[in-house]
C-alpha cells in the first residue's frame, strides 16, 4: 500500500486509469488469484469501485473469474495489449522458427493459436510474402466452430466442454449444423489429427490446422495455415495439411511430446 501511495501525486485524486492499473498490480506470481475484498484493502478503494473495475476487465477478458472460489485472476485478453506476456509463452518462442519455415514453404500465412476458455487466440504469426493474403492481429479471438484452429483446440478440451460452449452460444455454428453433428466433426478431428476450413466461415478464406502438444501429451496450441480461398483448390488441401502437421509435430517434439502416429 505504501509503495502504491508514493506513486500518486500529492493533492490529486487518482484517475480511473490509475485505479485500474493499481487493481491489476494486485495480481502477482505469489498471489495470482484475488478477491474483491482483498483488492479493496490493498488499493484503498471501496469494494463497489473494485467490483465495477473487475467487471469491465472481465468483459474485456483482461481478468477472469474462478466460479468456485469467486476470485479473479489475469486473463489471456492481456495478449492483445501486452507484448511481454507473449514473450513468456514457451510455445510461442519454440514455434517461431517453424512458423517462418512454414510461411516460406507454402507462401501463405502461418499462425499459432491457443485456447482461452471459449475461443482461439492468435499469439504469433508470420504473414505470407504475397500481396494478397490472410492475416490477423495478435490477440485476435475466434469462436466460430468451423474455424480450423477452433476445431483443433476444442476437439481436445475435456469431455463436455464443447457441448457446454455450443449450448450456451459461446462457440457458434451455422443453423444448418446441429450440435450433435459438430461434436461428431470434433471427434473426427481428434482421430485424424488436423482440421480444415475450406471457405466454411468466410467465402474468401481457407485454413488448415494441427495440434501442438507438450511433454504431457496435452494439446497446448494449434499451428495453422491461412490463405485466400482462390489459392487453395481442393487438390492443394492435402499438401497444406501435411506441411502443417509436420510443423506442429516438430514443435511438439521440441516441447517434449512423444511422436504422434501419422
Amino acid at each position: 500500500m505504501a509503495d502504491r501511495e508514493t506513486r500518486r501525486q500529492p493533492g490529486r485524486e487518482p484517475s480511473v486509469i490509475v485505479n485500474v492499473i493499481e487493481v491489476l498490480r494486485c495480481f502477482t506470481v505469489d498471489e495470482p488469484q484475488q478477491s474483491v475484498t482483498g483488492i479493496s484493502s490493498q488499493v484503498g478503494l471501496h469494494k463497489s469501485t473494485v467490483s465495477r473495475i473487475l467487471a469491465t476487465l472481465e468483459d474485456e477478458r483482461i481478468v477472469e473469474r474462478d466460479e468456485p472460489s469467486r476470485r479473479y485472476q489475469l486473463g489471456l485478453g492481456l495478449i492483445a495489449v501486452a507484448g511481454p506476456l507473449l514473450a513468456n509463452l514457451d510455445v510461442r518462442r519454440v514455434s517461431l522458427d517453424e512458423l517462418q519455415d512454414l510461411a516460406a514453404e507454402t507462401a501463405e500465412t502461418a499462425a499459432l493459436t491457443i485456447w482461452d476458455g471459449e475461443s482461439s487466440v492468435t499469439v504469433e504469426q508470420v504473414a505470407s510474402r504475397l500481396q494478397v493474403k490472410h492475416t490477423s492481429e495478435l490477440g485476435s479471438r475466434y469462436s466460430t466452430g468451423l474455424s480450423a484452429s477452433v476445431q483443433v483446440l476444442l476437439a481436445h478440451r475435456p469431455p463436455g466442454e464443447a457441448q457446454r460452449l455450443l449450448d450456451t452460444g459461446r462457440v457458434t455454428i451455422p443453423p444448418s449444423l446441429s450440435t450433435e453433428q459438430h461434436l461428431d466433426l470434433l471427434a473426427q478431428v481428434r482421430r485424424q489429427g488436423f482440421a480444415v476450413n475450406h471457405a466454411q466461415t468466410s467465402a474468401d478464406e481457407a485454413g488448415v490446422a494441427a495440434p501442438v502438444r507438450d511433454h504431457r501429451g496435452e494439446v497446448v496450441a494449434a499451428m495453422m495455415i491461412a490463405a485466400p480461398a482462390f489459392r487453395v483448390p481442393e487438390t492443394r488441401i492435402p499438401e497444406l495439411v501435411q506441411l502443417c502437421r509436420h510443423s506442429a509435430d516438430r514443435v511438439s517434439r521440441r516441447l517434449g511430446a512423444a511422436p504422434q502416429p501419422s
